[in-house]
Order: structure tokens, then sequence, then C-alpha cells
């Protein structure tokens, strides 16, 4: 099986339709953002978390297919400070929140995922985040706590949109990198983890779309490439 070379493409070529099983070496992208306590995973509450589950259109685009989110109860003797909460405005004991257990909020998020793991032929989730290890950070703090076994994330691999963005738009701020690239951005509404996850999985999917030619430029030649197909 001969590699292509990069400078070797032509202008030219069909788009290749590459399952999510096949498109990051195995892993399903999952973005999640979380809201919290502090800046502490091991010591600071875990007060909200949203996961976008994502998957790719019969056009080869990655897409948004599924959110589910969970507002979190404080962990027993928790960390909570206050300059966390005049940022994402969430009011603890508010009895509107309704919130739930750390062990049942993982299990609410996580399920969806681990289905989706499955039903996409993949090894297992990464996790998508602005400043990405900070939420992953999170979870797995909340997973430790809770003796949870089975998190579909990899431990510390993730891919980060702070770095995309500013790779690919000169902007590492999630709200200059989504404007920069085209999308609005409310600020009644940023700081919810369902919204910022919302927004983060749409600039992941502009950014890795619109790379998308030049990942199909490393595959083999093979029939099906040729073909504009990877089974």
């Amino acid at each position: 099986m001969m590699q292509r070379r990069i400078s070797d493409e032509p202008m030219e070529r069909p788009r290749i339709h590459v399952p999510m099983s096949r498109r990051f070496r195995g892993f399903l992208p999952v973005v999640v953002d979380v809201e919290t306590g502090g800046f502490n995973a091991q010591t600071d509450a875990l007060l909200e978390i949203a996961v976008v589950i994502l998957g790719i259109d019969e056009d080869g685009q990655l897409v948004r297919q599924e959110t589910h989110a969970a507002q979190v109860r404080p962990f027993p003797g928790a960390n909570i400070e206050k300059a966390s909460l005049d940022v994402n405005g969430i009011i603890v004991d508010h009895p509107l929140r309704m919130a739930i257990d750390e062990r049942a909020a993982l299990d609410k998020v996580c399920r969806p995922i681990r289905r989706a793991v499955s039903e996409a032929g993949c090894k297992r989730a990464i996790l998508v985040g602005h400043n990405a290890h900070f939420d992953l950070g999170f979870v797995n703090a909340a997973c430790a706590r809770n003796a949870y076994k089975r998190n579909p994330f990899h431990p510390f691999s993730v891919f980060d949109t702070a770095t995309l963005g500013g790779a690919a738009l000169g902007q590492t701020v999630l709200r200059r990198a989504l404007e920069a690239a085209g999308f609005p951005y409310s600020d009644s509404e940023a700081h919810s983890a369902i919204y910022d996850a919302e927004q983060t999985a749409d600039l992941y999917c502009w950014i890795v779309n619109r790379i998308r030619p030049l990942f199909e430029v490393t595959l083999p030649i093979t029939a099906d490439t040729a073909a504009g197909v990877i089974p």
C-alpha cells in the first residue's frame, strides 16, 4: 500500500467519507463543559456538566448530534468560591436547580456516551473542550470520588479548542474564536454548561471540517479512497 505525499496531491479529488471509527484513531470526540466552584478539581465542587456527542453526517462532515446535561449537588465538604459563582451565576441551593448527586450526574451523561461509542464502532471517547484539561480534571476527580468505573473518556488525552482556535483563527478565547469563525455569541447565555459545550462543539466541528482535505490527503491510496469511501 502506497502512502500519498501531500506534495503529490492533485488540485481536485473526490471527497472521502470516513466513518467515525476511522476518523480519530478509533476515538469518539465528545465535547464537555463543566461549571464548578473553583479551579481545583480535587477540592472544589462540580456544579454543572454538559456533554455534546458528535457524529458524521451523510456528506462526511462532523456535526453535533446529542446534548446531555446535569445540575450537580456539591459533594460533601466541597469548596465553593464566591468568585466562581459570580462568573457562572449558579445559585447552589436554588430549589429549581434540580441538582442530583455526582454519581447520578456521571451516569446521566456517561451512559449515552458509552452507547454512542458502541454504535459508532469506536473504542473509547475522547474529551473535547476549551482548555480541555480543566474539564477532564473535574470529570476524572468526580469519577475517582465516586469509584465510578465506567468513565468513557481517555484518561489524559484531549482535543483542545483553545489550541485549535489559536492555530486556525489566531484566537484562544472561546468568544473571540467563535466570532472569528462567524458564529454569534451571547453574553447572557455564556457560562452555562450546555451553552458553552454546544458553542465549543460548533467551533470544533467548524475547524475539523475545514482541515478535512488535509486529513484526506494523508490517507493511503486504495480502491476505496479512489471511490471516495472508507469502509
